[in-house]
Order: C-alpha cells, then structure tokens, then sequence
C-alpha cells in the first residue's frame, strides 16, 4: 500500500465528530515528518467519502481545506467536532 492509499485510508476512519492532526495521520501512515505530504495529499483530494475536513493543524489550528477554511469550520461545528 502506498504512502497515499494509508493517509486517505486514515483519514477515512476518523469518526464523524472527531478530528486528527496532519502530524497524527502522518504517524499512523508510517512516516512521522510527512505531515506536509499529507496535506498535500488531501488537497488533492476529490473523493467525497473522505472527510479531509476531520484533519486540522497542531494546536488545534483549522488549517487548509479545498472548499475554503469557512466551510470547513462550518462542517467541523456541525459534526461537533470543535
């Protein structure tokens, strides 16, 4: 399985509700210093049934989002998840 396949597999299971850090799916995808990789994996991003909104910056920061930094503050307050 490649680096990307683990991330969006990842990033997939997050629980509606819950997030994780770029940093966390980078450490569960087997290389702790790619969070950045992983961003840019989920930017590219066009499957809806991954929910790369679930996944914020350390610190609890929003970060980026495809849809713009609103929306995904939006779906994160929906889903309760800040």
């Amino acid at each position: 399985m490649t680096f990307k396949q683990k991330v969006l597999k990842i990033v997939k299971a997050i629980p509606k509700g819950k997030v994780m850090t770029y940093k966390q799916v980078a450490q569960k995808s087997g290389n702790a210093l790619a969070f950045r990789a992983v961003g840019n994996i989920l930017n590219k991003n066009k499957n809806s049934e991954i929910p790369c909104h679930r996944v914020i910056r350390s610190g609890g920061r929003i970060g980026g989002y495809s849809k713009g930094k609103k929306k995904k503050r939006e779906l994160l307050r929906k889903e309760k998840a800040i």
